[in-house]
Formats: C-alpha cells, sequence, structure tokens
C-alpha cells in the first residue's frame, strides 16, 4: 500500500517555487492549515519539517488521522526531536525522542538504526515495516551528484525490482515527490547510512 502523502509545505504543487525562490512560504495560503502561530511561524519552520511530513506518513499509512505538523512539532521540541538554538537556528529531527514518540504515543515499534547500508533496505520495508531514511535533499534530482550525504528525510515504504519507492517531503514535482522509484545505487549516492525503522 502507498501511504498517503504529506509534505513539509502544505500547498504541495508549490514547493517547486518555493525552494525556487519563486515564491515564499509565509504566501502559502494553506499555511493556516499546519497549525502554526503565524505565517513568519510557518516561514521559519517549513524548511525543517520533512521528519514531521515522515511521521504524519507513517501513521496515515496506519490508518491514524496525524496530528497538524506545528503541533507534532511542537510536541516533538518538549520532548527534544528539535532544539531551539540561541541564535534562532532549529535543529532536528532528533531521531530518539521521535522514535519514542511514536512508540508511546501509538504503541508502533521504532528504532533508531545506524550503519545501515542501501542495500539493507528492502528487507527492512518488506511487508508493513517502512524506513525514515536520511538522505541529501537534492534526492529531487537523482542525475546530479550531491555535494554530501543525510540533512534531509524521506519515509521508503516499499523496494520492487532493485529500486527503492518513497515519499519525498520536498519533492519539487509530482515525479519527484510522490511514489519515487530509484535503483539502490541511485539511493546510495545520497544516503548516509542512517535512519528510524518502523516495524510492520
Amino acid at each position: 500500500m502507498i501511504p498517503p502523502y504529506y509534505g513539509q509545505w502544505e500547498s504541495a504543487e508549490r514547493i517547486g517555487a518555493v525552494l525556487a525562490g519563486g515564491l515564499r512560504a509565509a504566501d502559502d495560503p494553506l499555511w493556516p492549515r499546519s497549525g502554526a502561530a503565524g505565517a513568519a511561524d510557518y516561514e521559519r519552520w517549513a524548511d525543517h519539517l520533512c521528519g514531521v511530513a515522515c511521521l504524519r506518513m507513517v501513521l496515515a499509512a496506519r490508518g491514524i488521522v496525524p496530528p497538524r505538523a506545528f503541533d507534532l512539532a511542537r510536541e516533538l521540541t518538549s520532548r527534544g526531536g528539535y532544539v531551539l538554538q540561541r541564535d534562532g537556528g532549529i535543529r532536528g529531527l532528533i531521531y530518539a525522542p521521535a522514535a519514542a514518540w511514536l512508540q508511546q504515543t501509538y504503541g508502533i515499534p521504532a528504532t533508531v538504526r545506524i550503519d545501515v547500508p542501501a542495500a539493507a533496505i528492502s528487507a527492512q520495508v518488506s511487508g508493513r515495516g517502512m524506513f525514515i531514511a536520511s538522505v541529501h535533499p537534492s534526492i529531487r534530482q537523482p542525475s546530479i551528484e550531491p555535494p554530501s550525504r543525510g540533512g534531509h528525510l524521506v519515509l521508503v515504504f516499499a523496494a520492487a525490482d532493485g529500486a527503492l519507492r518513497f515519499h519525498n517531503p520536498s519533492g519539487d514535482t509530482p515525479a519527484s515527490r510522490q511514489d519515487v522509484r530509484l535503483p539502490v545505487s541511485a539511493f546510495d549516492r545520497f544516503y548516509a547510512g542512517r535512519g528510524i525503522a518502523l516495524e510492520g
């Protein structure tokens, strides 16, 4: 089953314009739906909500109505999943508090995993298993060579014919957003070898 999709920004079809700089996140007409305190709050946080989007997709895949994006971000912040820094920056998503939240709130077995080869993800996502994987955000353009690995989260939910299938919360086109299919070798160029494993 393909999980429902959630993006980092409420207007998925406008993600490309936001990333290209042609649209401010604060001008997303659907921002009130996120639960943000205001347009400026939405703009400050949306860049950091790939993990929140992945967690919401995990819940939706199990038939659970997920919290609004900012309600979840606030809950995770209270648990140490995000850290508000003195300079105004936001650090996170931090995996361990997010995994603990899934287990404690919804009873979903979640484990922080490091040193997981890309080739091992296929076994993890068999059945109802899923994997929130750390990748470089340029994975939305798989033909390029990423400058590094990690820094962004995607939800891998299946594997088929040597490819991993995933939703990308910051995909800038329909093809780079939902049910993206990349050969394991291509995925590996962006992948940092870590993430959160969700049992089926």
